[in-house]
């Protein structure tokens, strides 16, 4: 945002003697004189330090918070434009870059707006330039006026980005996410159409002027110290956004009682009762009837050495099809639709997930790290979103509820978000799932997948078994209504796995007796649950559009793998409706307060 206004005298015409003389000296010395140019000692264009400094402090802001979110939006299930920048964007620890420079962004542009009126430069963006494009005018009139419409149109996106950030940030999604992202690609369009009509006006000079520093020119009723006002407007700005942040999060208090609560998957119990619930927006996950977005009720009471807490989120379908199995004329096929990079959108149970972390850094904890490869000596992920890991040797607590695996037979799997782990010889050829910090307890989990994928087609194409039911019909029955809609909600009481009991080892006689078109589960339970990952236990039941999860653990169970549940503990939360990874999320943690 820079004048063509200099410091410079300016140089006016000689008296008419001297013009005569001139020309005459000028017929005297013929053609070859006349054909000269004269030399141009014009003095190179600046601009004031004020705007120098401020401009590129908003530049910086601006790119850094562009790249992070262009970061985050390539992350999106149909994201394909700002996959486009791939090469250029950041990865890892993104979130708090994001969220750092935006605040910044928004800090410069009051500053930047008060000082243009402390110095009296609001000329420079005067809507009066406009009226030059309705009548004759030089090319430069007529760019200056397209520049100050152009300055205008940034002012409006970055108030949208500004203001629908903010809307994202306490977590409204659907819309405002595709709003957000609309005013980002014009602010990324007008950086371009920017230098463009900067140096269409006066070429790579009028560029370099904003490296030419001058102090600023005085006028009459203009501020002594426009800059440093300026400067300390956004100081307030900023300081005072982040202490509404800070100010405005939610607590969730730990009831005291006297009996846990039954683990039915209802609040009908009177402890319940008594705690004081905290409702969290999340959003920007996958499904969830299109929106994306699922508001999650948290209650937590304290009975003794015990703690329990009780989820309770939107999710219009009880999805429990977890990669099941489907009989064909060229053998069984594993239902899904991105298996082979741990990306499953379709076929898959619900889920739900708790993090505690002892710090309130963004990213849950500052464990989420974005990109194809955020550890350059270490394998990527599979669906090149990222991978889960810390790196100041802390640890998140990570509780999982997965629908089809456990989690409607009283199981939550205990895991935790840590340093990487080195990866072994099939993760480092990129032959298996590397998941660097997020890994299970120690210990062992009761199930197990009934699918051999294949090297050559992975899943998409004939998959091995490993069990298949004893009784082909009763495995049916007990699966209630097998609708392969992945939007239709499985019967209640539907068991869409199989235990050991129920099944046995694969073999070619057992195969022929089950009849093509034939579906069983894709999930095996067999054995128990051990060690630290055991030290859960849920109740969860789906009615009226919502779940409704119980779970009970120790306050401390002495693992190295958990967390002791005490005051000042923050935790975030997620639902996965149907998908793998996709999950909403939320930007803010939420406090554990004690009694």
């Amino acid at each position: 945002m820079t004048d063509q206004v200099t410091d410079h005298a300016l140089e006016l015409p000689s008296s008419s003697n001297s013009s005569k003389k001139s020309q005459t000296g000028r017929h005297a010395n013929g053609a070859d004189s006349a054909a000269k140019r004269p030399e141009d000692r014009s003095p190179p264009v600046r601009s004031d330090i004020g705007t120098i400094l401020l401009h590129w402090t908003l530049v910086i802001a601006i790119v850094t918070s562009l790249l992070t979110g262009m970061r985050l939006s390539a992350d999106a299930e149909h994201a394909w434009f700002s996959k486009l920048f791939e090469p250029i964007l950041p990865q890892g620890e993104i979130w708090t870059w994001h969220y750092v420079s935006a605040i910044f962004v928004l800090a410069v542009i009051f500053a930047y707006a008060a000082y243009m009126t402390l110095g009296r430069l609001k000329r420079r963006i005067s809507s009066k330039k406009i009226v030059v494009l309705t009548l004759p005018a030089s090319t430069k009139l007529r760019l200056a006026a397209v520049n100050v419409i152009a300055y205008w149109i940034l002012f409006g996106a970055v108030l949208t980005l500004s203001a629908t950030g903010v809307l994202l940030y306490i977590g409204h999604g659907g819309i405002w996410v595709t709003v957000h992202y609309t005013a980002a690609l014009v602010v990324l369009t007008y950086i371009v159409a920017h230098v463009v009509l900067h140096y269409c006006y006066g070429g790579v000079a009028q560029l370099l002027r904003l490296f030419r520093p001058q102090a600023l020119r005085r006028f009459p009723g203009m501020s002594r110290h426009p800059l440093a006002l300026a400067t300390a407007l956004g100081a307030i700005v900023l300081v005072g956004a982040v202490s509404l942040d800070f100010g405005t999060r939610d607590s969730l208090v730990v009831a005291k009682g006297t009996t846990l609560p039954e683990l039915d998957g209802t609040l009908d119990d009177p402890v319940w009762q008594d705690a004081t619930p905290v409702f969290i927006r999340t959003q920007q996950g996958s499904n969830l009837d299109g929106t994306g977005e699922s508001t999650v009720e948290v209650r937590a009471v304290q009975v003794g050495d015990k703690i329990a807490f009780a989820f309770r989120w939107e999710d219009k379908n009880r999805s429990l099809k977890r990669h099941p199995l489907i009989k064909r004329e060229d053998g069984w096929h594993m239902l899904n639709n991105r298996a082979d990079i741990s990306d499953e959108t379709a076929y898959y149970e619900d889920k739900f997930s708790v993090a505690f972390s002892t710090t309130d850094t963004f990213g849950g904890g500052g464990a989420t790290h974005m990109g194809p490869k955020p550890l350059s000596d270490k394998p990527g992920a599979f669906n090149y979103r990222g991978l889960h890991y810390t790196t100041d040797g802390s640890l998140v607590d990570v509780w999982q509820w997965k629908a089809a695996r456990g989690g409607m037979l009283g199981r939550v799997d205990d895991m935790h978000f840590a340093t990487p782990v080195e990866p072994n010889e099939a993760q480092a050829a990129g032959k298996s799932r590397y998941s660097a910090g997020y890994n299970p307890d120690e210990g062992k989990a009761f199930y197990v997948y009934n699918y051999i994928g294949d090297p050559v087609t992975h899943y998409h194409g004939t998959v091995g078994v490993h069990r298949l039911p004893i009784d082909h019909k009763k495995m049916t029955s007990l699966m209630g209504t097998i609708d392969l809609s992945t939007e239709v909600s499985e019967d209640e009481g539907a068991q869409w796995w199989m235990f050991e009991n129920e099944s046995v080892p694969y073999s070619p006689e057992k195969d022929a007796e089950i009849p093509v078109g034939t579906v069983i589960p894709g999930v095996l339970i067999q054995g128990e649950y051990s060690g630290s990952r055991a030290d859960l236990l849920g109740g969860s039941r789906w009615q009226d559009d919502h779940w409704t999860l119980e779970v009970v653990r120790n306050m401390d169970t002495g693992q190295s793998q958990d967390l002791a549940m005490k005051d000042g503990l923050f935790m975030w939360v997620s639902a996965f409706d149907h998908n793998q990874t996709r999950h909403t999320r939320h930007s803010r943690p939420v406090r554990l307060t004690f009694n």
